[in-house]
């Protein structure tokens, strides 16, 4: 029996998943962030840390990996017994001990656990279909010396004795007003320009988010195709095979799986307005689990288990 795969799904579901008399996974949810030399995007997510002093056994994984494999809760503690045992074995041996998609384990030179996350599964299902992406850098000029000067234009006063006695002044003053309204209109044409290409660039950066997520949110391979036999159409757990921005791909999507023998539907939209695909939805988790095994096997390896109560 391997802890990875019944950690990951709880992973997805709680923000503490403890491993007795060895130590807790912890998560903690952080918004999506910007790198701002890279022009980098990343999505919101899940920071995995691990906390060797949370040990006691809340009965969390024992009760999951006794619903999934159909065991009693007291063997399944058995088994989790056994092996933290041969875990810590390979800890006091110098070896590292690897946890599938989500870190490694170690000691250090003071016999402490040490952990280093994988980073690569995103356990917040919120995020799901969402990926890290580049943009342009949006440049912006300033004109603010320019404004500044043209603010600051002083008029030229002269008397009518002083325009007899001087007359070039008079020319100096057309010039002036000249120079002024020549400013101006290039001010106003720099000024529309760059809020020209401020929008171009702002519209390219939108089309690059909207091409990524439709891209990232759903990826069927072309292996044969499996048929499940779900009696009902209820529940709280629904395998998700995708999500969709735009409605008529969902639409597509659940008449081609529909077509290749599954219980398809659409169960509306997530907080970013994501139209999302079940294969199926179930009445308890260990059905789910079963299905969701299959279809990862023999469909589709990005399916993943949502448990979610629908209005």
């Amino acid at each position: 029996m391997q802890l990875d795969t019944y950690i990951s799904d709880l992973l997805y579901r709680y923000e503490c998943v403890t491993i007795p008399e060895l130590g807790s996974f912890l998560t903690q949810t952080v918004s999506a962030t910007i790198n701002e030399t890279t022009n980098a995007f990343f999505p919101p997510k899940k920071v995995l840390s691990f906390n060797e002093q949370i040990q006691k056994n809340d009965g969390l994984l024992a009760h999951y990996i006794a619903d999934v494999d159909k065991i009693p809760f007291e063997v399944a503690n058995k088994k989790i017994a056994k092996l933290v045992a041969a875990l810590k074995d390979n800890l006091s041996d110098g070896k590292t001990v690897n946890f599938k998609n989500i870190g490694d384990l170690d000691f250090n030179t003071e016999g402490k656990i040490t952990f280093e996350p994988s980073y690569q599964l995103n356990y917040l299902t919120d995020a799901f279909g969402l990926s890290q992406f580049e943009s342009p850098a949006v440049t912006r000029e300033l004109y603010k010396e320019e404004a500044e000067r043209i603010e600051k234009v002083i008029p030229i006063t002269v008397t009518s004795e002083k325009r007899k006695s001087r007359p070039y002044l008079k020319y100096a003053a057309i010039a002036v007003v000249a120079l002024t309204l020549g400013g101006l209109v290039a001010s106003n044409f720099y000024v529309n320009q760059i809020e020209t290409h401020n929008q171009l660039a702002q519209q390219e950066a939108e089309k690059q988010l909207d091409t990524k997520i439709q891209q990232a949110t759903f990826n069927l391979n072309p292996l044969p195709a499996i048929t499940l036999n779900v009696s009902k159409q209820t529940g709280n757990f629904h395998i998700v095979a995708g999500a969709f921005r735009v409605e008529e791909n969902c639409d597509t999507t659940v008449a081609q799986l529909k077509a290749d023998g599954f219980s398809a539907r659409k169960i509306g939209t997530n907080k970013y307005g994501l139209h999302q695909v079940v294969y199926a939805s179930f009445e308890t988790r260990a059905e789910a689990r079963k299905a969701l095994q299959n279809i990862k096997t023999s469909h589709n390896k990005d399916a993943w288990l949502l448990v979610k109560k629908l209005d």
